[in-house]
C-alpha cells in the first residue's frame, strides 16, 4: 500500500459524502487503538481529513503514539481530492 485516506470525521458525515476510496476511521476509534489499520505498515502513508484540519490533527497524535510514522494532514475533503487523487 502506498497510501491510505483516512476521514476521520463521524459516520453520518462521511455519508454524507467523502473522498472516493477514503476509509472512515472516527477519532474516538483511533483513540481505541484504530483496529482498522492493525496490518497496515507504520510507515504507510496515511492522509487524515476531517472538516476544518483540527480532528484530523489531533487524530494524527494518537497515529504516531501507535507508531505510525508517514501522517499527512489533508486538511479536508475539497483539499485532498485536488492534491492526492
Amino acid at each position: 500500500m502506498d497510501r491510505i485516506i483516512i476521514d476521520v470525521r463521524e459516520p453520518e458525515e462521511y455519508d454524507r459524502g467523502h473522498v472516493p476510496g477514503a476509509i472512515n476511521i472516527p477519532p474516538n476509534e483511533i483513540m481505541a487503538g484504530a483496529s482498522k489499520l492493525n496490518e497496515v505498515p507504520k510507515d504507510t502513508e496515511l492522509v487524515l481529513y476531517c472538516v476544518s484540519g483540527s480532528r484530523s490533527t489531533v487524530s494524527m497524535q494518537y497515529l504516531q503514539r501507535l507508531g505510525f510514522t508517514n501522517l499527512v494532514n489533508g486538511i479536508n475533503q475539497h483539499h485532498v481530492t485536488a492534491k492526492y487523487l
